[in-house]
């Protein structure tokens, strides 16, 4: 099988199951812009996807092809397989209501990964409370040298994308960020396929 390229809308998002085996292509059409990505164990819901056993297990914050993407159980969830950003981030939680009421001093309503990503879970039976930190696809985050984050223009561009193979049966969910000012001033949509096996146009 080969899902035929899907678009998520900006500021929007989408949930689905991955088989163990599948390939999960993420592709950014425009360039810079961000794609948050949660996961569930679809055979135990409760174990959810993990920044800390993952940088833990891998001995990095910085991921890319070859690393693998843990469960708060330590279970194998996600291998990158290819990735023609390379500038990811595992570290900050997906954009939220409280977020942005944070930044502008102001209750207006602001759509958000976090509340997409609930709504992407919706149809599933996890627990929206266990979304965390989102492995955030070409979202640019640098480290400074005493341990200060920013948030900085992704670095991908039109076309650039992510393979992941699913190392077990899992429930995602996807979004193209909401945030304006993680995707350098616009949010624009994220574009996604699935296939059942590996062959060479994928890679394309």
């Amino acid at each position: 099988m080969n899902l035929k390229r899907q678009t998520i809308q900006a500021q929007t998002g989408i949930g689905f199951q991955l088989k163990k085996g599948q390939l999960l292509k993420v592709i950014d059409p425009l360039g810079e812009q961000v794609s948050d990505l949660f996961c569930y164990s679809q055979l135990e819901p409760w174990d959810a996807l993990s920044s800390g056993r993952t940088i833990d297990t891998c001995d990095t914050i910085l991921f890319t092809r070859g690393h693998t993407l843990y469960s708060q159980s330590g279970k194998a969830m996600l291998e990158i397989l290819e990735d023609t950003c390379g500038r990811h981030d595992f570290l900050v939680t997906p954009c939220s209501q409280q977020m942005f009421e944070m930044i502008s001093g102001k209750p207006d309503y602001h759509p958000s990964c976090f509340e997409n990503l609930k709504k992407a879970f919706q149809s599933f039976e996890v627990n929206p409370d266990q979304i965390s930190t989102s492995f955030n696809i070409f979202m640019n985050v640098p480290i400074q040298a005493d341990g200060k984050i920013s948030v900085q223009a992704p670095l991908s561009k039109a076309g650039d994308f992510v393979i992941f193979q699913a190392k077990m049966d899992l429930i995602v969910g996807l979004t193209a960020c909401s945030d304006e000012g993680t995707n350098n001033g616009s949010c624009k949509p994220i574009e996604f396929e699935i296939f059942d096996h590996l062959r060479a146009e994928i890679f394309k």
